[in-house]
């Protein structure tokens, strides 16, 4: 992929990502994500388009509204910031294929319900559930492009294994994995299937690593304590993006690991 498209698909980010500040702000509240237009949350006051540019508006306003002089969170830029290099990072590993708009969106709401589920616990359903018919459109519309119907059909059992396997865990143990989590692991588990069973497998078992992880060190650093609910969607969302970019050197170097003359 050539450093033009690349370079576009980072513009494409930082515009993305500036609507994901609003989707963020808003869809926990059960607000319209179109109406009313972009508005300073304090005053109320219309944003004008050239106060409404990714992270340069920011940092020449310096954090604050134009009008009343509120802060603006140091969250949007980075917002706009991360989408757009996750989406860059995305484009460069999946290349010129039939399935880079499929993986542009996984990229997409995997800011915004990481950064929701981290702020508010949720993994909205009204985020969660179109996603699935995304997902399956796109890449579905992959598989005809180039002519191979397996990924598709592989994303489609991992999705089914990943809901029945997670959903076993929500009823097993109630107030563990919550149920935002399990029609997470359903969408993730079509993307990973598209890539391959050693990405289902590691991309999985990342996200458990991932959030055990998180949950030992805050409980040694007293920030929680055994019984402390913990956002277990970032971390799911991170083993995805682990999967996405090194699965394949990740299972090549624990075959190595069981098997020293592989």
């Amino acid at each position: 992929m050539t450093t033009a498209v690349l370079v576009a698909v980072g513009v494409l980010g930082l515009v993305v990502g500036s609507f994901l500040n609003v989707v963020i702000a808003r869809v926990p509240a059960g607000e319209s994500v179109v109406r009313p237009g972009s508005h300073c949350r304090s005053c109320r006051v219309a944003i004008p388009a050239y106060h409404n540019v990714p992270i340069v508006s920011w940092i020449v306003l310096r954090g604050r509204c134009h009008r009343c002089r509120a802060p603006i969170s140091v969250r949007y830029p980075l917002v706009e910031a991360a989408t757009a290099g996750l989406l860059v990072a995305v484009a460069a590993r999946i290349g010129a294929t039939a399935a880079l708009p499929a993986f542009l969106y996984l990229g997409a709401i995997t800011v915004a319900l990481a950064v929701i589920d981290a702020e508010v616990r949720r993994l909205p359903d009204a985020i969660v559930l179109p996603s699935y018919l995304v997902a399956a459109t796109l890449l579905v519309a992959a598989g005809v492009g180039q002519a191979d119907w397996w990924p598709a059909v592989r994303g489609f059992v991992a999705m089914a294994a990943l809901l029945a396997g997670y959903l076993a865990l929500a009823v097993s143990y109630p107030g563990g994995i919550g149920f935002g989590d399990v029609k997470l692991a359903g969408l993730l588990g079509l993307y990973l299937g598209w890539l391959g069973w050693n990405a289902v497998l590691i991309g999985t078992f990342a996200g458990f690593l991932l959030g055990a992880g998180a949950g030992v060190a805050m409980m040694a650093t007293g920030r929680a304590g055994r019984r402390t609910a913990i956002a277990f969607g970032p971390y799911m969302l991170a083993g995805a993006l682990l999967a996405l970019f090194a699965s394949g050197p990740i299972a090549t170097w624990y075959i190595s690991m069981i098997n020293p003359t592989f």
